[in-house]
Order: structure tokens, then sequence, then C-alpha cells
């Protein structure tokens, strides 16, 4: 190759094969070979299916069912709870492992990464080589095993190890991608979701090729800037970098929501659950430097329909009080109570600087605003000094409906391929 030739780039996305049951595994060497499930907590209502063996999967035991459904397709089937200490802690082994041949490494959850290895192949060979190197290294040194893509893009790379489970290594080519994905639910591809997918199969598009044959101008005008970026993803036009090891990218919005032990029944209880929600959204904007222009909410009724409203803020802010009095604002002029109400979130939306200055109307209050923000201040820092539990609400004293440990927690970043 010379000087003035373009290399190809080899673009490796490896996965850790059911991670969080394989973990589980190793931990407890008397599950291995056993059909086993990952599951939350029954008592909370957090009963739902995690993650699951190979021998879980092969009965039909799906991720995100309810456990009685999973016994009723697999009686035998053992639940464990989740470590996710553990998980943290494999999956940073399993990065040592990666930095071993490159330092381009994007994570992509705790058990999924690409890695770029185009100007590793000097030293480690190609990238079918390398990807076999990486799958053997994993299984020797941790006893997990992982399924690799080996692709010159990052979404066909995603692809390809998706289509061969567990422990197995896909190559993807310029000149096989059509024959290889091109049959492909179109849903398979990264970007394309439930409602995406439903809107596609109403023009009749259903698979990867059918998507790609379609004409970019009109693909565009259904979908807007999103649908040009699908299709040019399934025709292998995706020219999105692998983000450097340790690249943080910009945080887009923080959320906090649970699944409440007992449904909630009026709004009294919701504000509640709103509050302690808003008390770690608060948290997690001041480590980050941030404020809130804005404020999300997530409901889901015990029928487990969901629906999502959001505003603006007169002021943008940290505070736990100002965030959690918009949420329940936002839900008492939205929500009717035909079902009572099973799981909350809260998100903080529009960031912005912490220091960013405020542009301010006549109808800003702005010394209760600094008031406000200076007692949650002072929470805070009591809560960082002597623990979560130093102080809170009196209103929470007594709320058995909120589950005890950490709520889910979200820290959502920019548009992942650019």
């Amino acid at each position: 190759m010379s000087w003035g030739e373009t290399m190809e780039r080899v673009i490796l996305h490896s996965d850790l094969n059911a991670c969080y049951a394989s973990i589980e595994c190793m931990l407890n060497p008397e599950l291995r070979g056993k059909p086993v499930a990952v599951a939350g907590n029954v008592e909370d209502r957090h009963g739902i299916i995690l993650a699951k063996s190979q021998e879980a999967k092969v009965c039909g035991v799906k991720t995100g069912e309810a456990i009685w459904e999973a016994k009723q397709k697999c009686r035998d089937l053992i639940t464990v709870a989740p470590h996710y200490d553990e998980y943290i802690r494999y999956s940073n082994l399993v990065r040592d492992i990666y930095r071993r041949y490159t330092d381009l490494i994007e994570p992509f959850g705790l058990d999924e990464a690409w890695l770029d290895v185009t100007g590793s192949q000097r030293l480690f060979g190609t990238g079918e080589q390398i990807a076999n190197d990486i799958r053997e290294v994993v299984k020797y040194e941790l006893g997990l095993t992982v399924s690799v893509g080996v692709s010159f893009n990052k979404v066909f790379a995603k692809l390809g190890s998706d289509l061969k489970k567990p422990d197995a290594v896909t190559v993807i080519t310029r000149d096989d991608f059509r024959e290889k994905l091109w049959h492909l639910p179109a849903n398979e591809m990264i970007g394309i979701g439930r409602a995406t997918y439903k809107k596609l199969e109403g023009f009749g598009i259903h698979t990867i090729g059918e998507l790609a044959a379609c004409r970019q101008e009109w693909v565009t005008r259904q979908f807007g800037k999103c649908g040009t970026e699908l299709w040019m993803f399934a025709n292998g036009l995706d020219f999105s970098r692998v983000k450097p090891d340790g690249y943080r990218a910009p945080i887009k919005s923080i959320g906090h929501g649970i699944t409440c032990s007992a449904d909630l029944v009026d709004a009294n209880e919701v504000w509640r659950v709103f509050l302690s929600l808003s008390q770690d959204v608060n948290r997690r904007l001041s480590h980050y430097g941030l404020k809130a222009s804005g404020v999300q909410i997530t409901v889901k009724d015990c029928n487990l329909f969901s629906r999502q409203f959001q505003k603006k803020l007169p002021i943008a802010t940290q505070s736990a009080t100002e965030l959690a009095r918009a949420a329940i604002e936002l839900f008492t002029a939205n929500y009717r109570w035909n079902y009572d109400v099973r799981a909350v979130t809260v998100r903080a939306i529009d960031l912005i600087d912490a220091d960013t200055p405020a542009q301010l109307d006549f109808f800003s209050d702005m010394k209760k605003h600094e008031k406000m923000q200076k007692i949650d201040d002072t929470v805070l820092e009591l809560r960082r000094r002597f623990g979560k539990d130093a102080i809170f609400n009196a209103c929470l004293m007594q709320e058995e409906k909120i589950p005890h440990g950490n709520p889910t927690e979200s820290v959502m970043p920019m548009r992942m391929f650019r």
C-alpha cells in the first residue's frame, strides 16, 4: 500500500455472551450448565428477567419477561439476584484485555464495545486474527466468552457480533455485506427501534436490504435526518469513528426512575416519589457541573402503559425541590387517574453548564430560586459527608412504596455515531 492510499478501516464489535448470567456462573460454579436467569426483586416488583444463560435461552426464556412467564417455559429455571459490582469488575477486566490491542475502545454498555484495530494489524495480524485472539484470551483468563464482529464500520461490526453466538467470530467485508446482512430484519440494525420498524413495515419495508434499496430522498422525507442516517447505515456508509479509550460523551440528560413496591394511588404519593428521585438527579447534576433547563417525566400505570411529558423551566436549576415541583406540575396537568401508577422517572433535560449566566424575566423570583438552591446545596454536602440518610425530607420518613436500594440511574450521552 502506498502512502497515497487510504487504509480500509478494521472495526471489531465484541459482545460478552449472556454477560450477567455468565458472571453469576463464574461466581457460583454450581450454576454452570444449568438454566440460569438474573432477575429483579419480586417483592419490589422488579420481577423480570434481566439476563439468561444459554441453557435458559434454549428453553425460550426471554430478557424482559416476567419471572412467572419464564418459569412456565422452563420449570427448572434458577433465578439469582443481580450483583452489579461484580459485573462492573469483570467488564473492566475485559476492557483491560482490549487495551492490549488498541487504545481506540468505545464501550456500549457494560458488556459490549467497539475496537478500531486498523493500526494494530502490523503487530497482531488481521482483524479476524485479532478477534480470535481476544476471544481466546477472554476465555482463558476470565472464563467468559465473547462473540466478535469484524467489519469496515461500526454498524456492520455490531451486526456481525450478533450473527453467531456464543463464542464466535464473524467477518463482514465490503464485498459480502449484501449477501450476509441484507436479508436480516431491519430492526436488527442499530438505530431502528420498535416505533421506527413499525413505520417501516407500514411502507412494506421489512429487511435491511429493502431499506437500502429505497431512494435516499424518500427515506429522508419520511424519517427526517434520522432516516438519512439509517439509509446510509444499511448501504454500508457508516463513517463514525470509534472513540478513544476513556472518552466521555457530552451529557444530554440525567434521569432516575423506579418501579414502586406498591401502586401509587394519589398525587401526594407521586409527589414523595418525585422528591426522592429528584434528590438523586440533583446529586448527579452537581457532580457533572450542570443545570437543567427543562424537566421530563415518564409515568407507567398498573397496566404497564407509559406516558411521557416535559416542560421548560423558567430558570435553569440543579435544585431537587424545583425539579420535583416541576415534575408534579407536569403530572397533575397531564395524568388522568384512569389507573394507579406503577413506575415513574424524573429526567433533567436541556442541560447547560452550571456557571452559565441566567436570562431573567419579570415573572421569575430569583431570590427564592437562589435560597432554594443554597438549601439543596447544603443538604447535598451533608449527605456527601455523613451518608445519604443523614438528612431527608420529613414527608419521606414513612414512605413505604419506594423500594430499598438505589433507583435506576441513567445518564444519556449525545448522539452515539457522530
